[in-house]
């Protein structure tokens, strides 16, 4: 699949989380009531404020099921990750090395700088991540 099919198809799957919010502009929901969407490589996503799409701040969960790790890509635009449950494993680099990827815990937290390539995901567990950033943001997927 190319590049720009990858992104398409990530735009086009963005989720839209449907929030409680009081007349005076807070935001509330519980874990149990997050709509994830099925991505095509196995993750899901839950936007939780902003759009990575848009100008502006957003927030978004990812979720990896045991076993799942990214094809090794880069971001236009830093990104900012903290692990909410399970043991994440990041690795930096064009290859995939499941051996020495770093293992972060929850409360965890790792800077993606923009241009710098890395894969991450999870081995024996699900995992959910926290990712902040500022859009519009691309993700550049490396060709195999």
């Amino acid at each position: 699949m190319s590049k720009h099919l990858i992104i398409l198809a990530t735009i086009l799957l963005m989720p839209v989380l449907i929030a409680q919010v009081s007349e005076d502009g807070f935001v509330l929901f519980t874990p149990d009531e997050l709509e994830w969407t099925l991505r095509g490589n196995g993750t899901s996503l839950v936007l939780l404020e902003g759009d990575p799409q848009s100008e502006g701040f957003y927030i978004q969960r990812l979720k990896f099921p045991p076993g799942s790790v990214t094809t090794p890509h880069y971001h236009d635009q830093d990104r900012y990750v903290t692990v909410i449950s399970g043991t994440w494993y990041a690795g930096i680099g064009e290859n995939v090395d499941r051996e020495n990827a770093v293992p972060l815990g929850p409360g965890s937290y790792m800077k993606h700088p923009a241009g710098r390539v890395h894969y991450d995901g999870a081995k024996d567990e699900e995992v959910v991540v926290e990712i902040r950033g500022m859009g519009p943001v691309r993700t550049i997927f490396l060709e195999n």
